[in-house]
């Protein structure tokens, strides 16, 4: 018996799922200095800004030291624009070059080209958040008392904007639409999701304006693995990403059957 008649269509599917996964690490690899350095300095910046020199002025915040506060706040950040950046411009570049039309009429199913290229997304994620991680370690102390909230919640995160940073590599006609997103929708979301402050300090209207933003729930829920803190209950943060997952997927999936955006 050959290898091709041993090979069930399962096998073949996850070869080629290995394959994707395999050239986006490697693509990341390859340019580490402008996929994992940025990142761990600009985080660098705010523990020295934020974190020593403000935040020695503003005090404890939740009965933590404002450094150790901000902690999970930055870790989530990072992790959440280097996933969504990973899969927008890769995708989008696969598209501009014209060689995903490649991968559309191979026999690879549609959930194997939209799971390699989240995969990658999600592991640069989960890299630079870890780098992240360990630059905290030199500014004040980090523990883990909750490690399946921890890594769940940074996973479900940076799943969740693979798949939306996918979803605009589909729509997006030219590189300047890659930055849109980032700039006037994902930053104001991050920057206002409980990052750098507790949300009990806010007036009334501010407070309920932030508990309809994704990111804070997801970073609460990070900030309880990491602190036994949250603003919100944990299985409401649970339920919203698994939702988001499920929605973002299912439009990932239907955007490559109608093949919105890729064929021409």
């Amino acid at each position: 018996m050959t290898q091709a008649t041993a090979s069930t269509p399962l096998q073949k599917n996850f070869v080629a799922l290995g394959t994707i996964v395999r050239r986006e690490i490697m693509r990341i690899l390859r340019i580490w200095g402008q996929t994992l350095v940025p990142p761990a300095i600009t985080m660098t910046l705010y523990f020295l800004i934020f974190g020593g020199l403000i935040g020695s002025r503003i005090g404890p915040m939740g009965g933590y030291s404002y450094m150790e506060f901000i902690v999970p706040g930055l870790v989530m950040m990072s992790v959440i624009q280097n996933s969504y950046g990973n899969i927008s411009s890769s995708f989008f570049g696969a598209k501009f070059g014209r060689h995903i039309e490649e991968l559309l009429v191979s026999p690879m199913p549609n959930w194997v080209i939209l799971g390699g290229y989240v995969a990658g997304a999600v592991l640069r994620g989960l890299m630079v958040g870890a780098i992240v991680l360990v630059i905290a370690l030199f500014f004040t102390r980090v523990s883990v008392p909750h490690p399946f909230v921890t890594f769940t919640t940074v996973l479900l995160g940076a799943t969740i904007f693979s798949l939306a940073g996918f979803i605009n590599a589909v729509y997006a006609k030219k590189f300047d639409d890659v930055a849109i997103v980032p700039t006037f929708i994902l930053t104001p979301l991050t920057y206002l999701g409980g990052v750098f402050y507790s949300v009990t300090l806010l007036p009334p209207w501010a407070e309920a304006a932030t508990h309809a933003n994704p990111i804070f729930y997801m970073v609460n829920a990070f900030r309880y693995g990491l602190l036994g803190t949250s603003d919100v209950p944990l299985w409401i943060a649970y339920a919203l990403m698994l939702g988001f997952v499920a929605g973002l997927g299912a439009l990932g999936l239907w955007l490559l059957k109608r093949g919105v955006g890729l064929r021409s």
